[in-house]
């Protein structure tokens, strides 16, 4: 949108730790929305609006998540045009909060193409060019913790702990990867994610698992930028369907998703989807009795144990795959 309307000022309604990913961006108005804060955080958010706008409202909202929380939200903005999904896809009443919605060719698609369908809308073609922000002083600082003369091979081996863990692959899988990427390519591995319980107890089962490499432990030691300055730094990054995932995937860093729960072909890194390692196909005809053809779109499978339909053989072969492009 900037690049077709460069003088259409934009705002951006967002969480706030989703702000801090990308609050470098140039020539955005951000409004930061505290969701847990109830009726307050929707009564600010409307304070807020009225103050950017004095008073005035949008030409435009562009409703593109699809929760009752972000439609109580959209109340609060005032538009001529508010766009939502298409009623096919559209979750939690969300069409009564729209005026209009996409008309996309296909409800079947990656979650990055439904997005662009909303300034297709009003004939802008997608620009892709990616340039999430990455800040010098956390650059700084996480080359600090790193060896300075090998590569890096980030895993990040935690989905969301609020998601359950139906996406998360095992401790043993991953102490194998790192032994195999220290011990042929002489990478340094290094072990990325948040406060969590379960991600630092997964971070300990590995660490405790592996044989021959001596990974080193970042969970729970980063901030959000320096997260993704370790992501931009790396040269692989493995990871389940979660954020970090998609954040290497837009850093343009190499990176190796791991997918049987979800259906990477909607929700894979969309950068680098040719070296996901897909078992959703697997997963969903065995624990859910479908294929992916018959099944509605973002089905997902529902048990811890389809993530070991993954083989570390599957793994070491894209590894192999990312390398040997590299060179």
């Amino acid at each position: 949108m900037q690049n077709h309307w460069p003088n259409t000022e934009i705002t951006w309604i967002i969480g706030k730790s989703e702000f801090q990913l990308v609050k470098a961006i140039k020539d955005v108005n951000f409004i930061v929305f505290d969701k847990s804060a109830g009726l307050s955080g929707y009564l600010e958010l409307r304070k807020q609006v009225r103050q950017l706008h004095q008073g005035r409202g949008f030409e435009v909202l562009l409703h593109m998540q699809q929760s009752i929380r972000a439609s109580v939200a959209s109340l609060m903005i005032p538009a001529d045009i508010k766009l939502g999904f298409d009623r096919a896809r559209a979750k939690d009443m969300q069409s009564y909060f729209c005026t209009h919605q996409i008309t996309p060719l296909s409800a079947r698609q990656h979650v990055v193409d439904s997005f662009l369908e909303f300034p297709l809308f009003f004939g802008l073609g997608p620009v892709k060019a990616w340039q999430l922000p990455v800040s010098a002083a956390a650059l700084d600082s996480v080359k600090k913790k790193l060896a300075a003369d090998r590569k890096i091979f980030v895993i990040n081996p935690c989905a969301v702990a609020k998601s359950r863990n139906w996406r998360n692959w095992t401790s043993e899988g991953y102490a194998a990867i790192a032994d195999h990427v220290s011990q042929q390519h002489d990478m340094q591995v290094v072990l990325s994610g948040g406060h969590s319980e379960l991600e630092k107890n997964t971070a300990d089962e590995i660490l405790a698992l592996c044989r021959n490499s001596q990974p080193i432990s970042l969970v729970a030691k980063t901030s959000i930028d320096e997260l993704v300055a370790l992501l931009h730094l790396a040269e692989i990054v493995l990871a389940p369907d979660t954020g970090p995932v998609h954040i290497a995937s837009a850093l343009g860093t190499k990176t190796i998703g791991l997918y049987a729960s979800t259906n990477p072909d909607r929700a894979g890194p969309y950068n680098h989807r040719q070296y996901v390692v897909n078992r959703y196909p697997q997963a969903l005809l065995k624990y859910n009795n479908k294929t992916v053809e018959a099944a509605p779109w973002g089905e997902r499978v529902k048990t811890a144990e389809c993530m070991k339909l993954i083989t570390v053989d599957d793994v070491i072969q894209q590894i192999e795959n990312v390398l040997a492009e590299s060179t």
